[in-house]
């Protein structure tokens, strides 16, 4: 009689009713580095509605989707533009009938140390940036460093401020140059902008200058888990867009 009292004892020490068993589960969502400030926020708001944790990874886009190509287990990947969403597609790595354009941004010039507007011209640029480096993301590379250098070209001012460019593996290494003061101007998002009070803003790009800034989203795999495809569904949710709306993004799904 002890020995079967002891057995329901050890049974019952194990069983853990259904609604005190825990019901969330990680998302991994791989993201630009540009969307760290705001997907942060999101990610707490996330988990209280739904119980899911966001495992969240920033880097460049170019960097994660070729960790993505390489097999690396993202859930969600969150581009900075439209290329590095399209060479996973072609390859077969994206969840069908997920993908779409979620946000949107602008490009701006910032310095460490206040000052008057720049006209974006050669001259005016030139001159502010005096014999210090522009910070950059990687221009060939990473889409903040590849609108930058577009914009810089249709403005006939690349040729000008390319010698003293100083290129970095993500558009927020090249906002903390200009943060720190390592750099006196730097070319980012204009969220980046917002989310770091130590630059100051001096001109935006007109837009007409470089492609549309457009943040795609999509889940990874042949089909995603009930927790990747609740984050999905989150990210298009009134909350996150006044999130986004909050950080200075546009929100492409209004």
């Amino acid at each position: 009689m002890r020995r079967l009292a002891c057995l329901i004892a050890l049974c019952m020490a194990l069983f853990v009713p259904p609604t005190a068993q825990a019901t969330g589960k990680d998302v991994t969502v791989f993201a630009a580095a540009s969307l760290k400030t705001v997907l942060d926020e999101v990610g707490a708001a996330f988990a209280e509605a739904t119980r899911h944790e966001a495992v969240l990874s920033f880097a460049g886009s170019s960097v994660l989707a070729r960790q993505i190509g390489f097999g690396a287990p993202a859930d969600v990947f969150l581009s900075a533009n439209p290329h590095w969403m399209d060479v996973l597609e072609e390859a077969g790595s994206l969840t069908p009938g997920t993908r779409r354009d979620l946000l949107g941004n602008a490009l701006v010039l910032i310095s460490h140390a206040p000052g008057a507007p720049v006209d974006l011209n050669a001259q005016q640029l030139t001159a502010a940036l005096g014999d210090g480096r522009l910070a950059m993301a990687l221009v060939d590379a990473v889409p903040a460093g590849i609108y930058g250098k577009s914009a810089l070209q249709s403005l006939d001012i690349w040729d000008r401020v390319a010698p003293q460019v100083a290129q970095t593996d993500n558009v927020r290494s090249a906002l903390a140059l200009v943060a720190l003061g390592e750099a006196p101007l730097g070319i980012v998002y204009a969220t980046d902008a917002l989310a770091d009070p130590r630059v100051h803003l001096r001109a935006s790009f007109p837009a007409a200058s470089h492609d549309a800034i457009t943040y795609p989203v999509a889940g990874i795999g042949a089909e995603p888990d009930p927790a990747a495809r609740a984050y999905l569904e989150f990210l298009s949710s009134p909350e996150a867009r006044e999130i986004f709306r909050a950080h200075g993004f546009v929100v492409l799904e209004d």
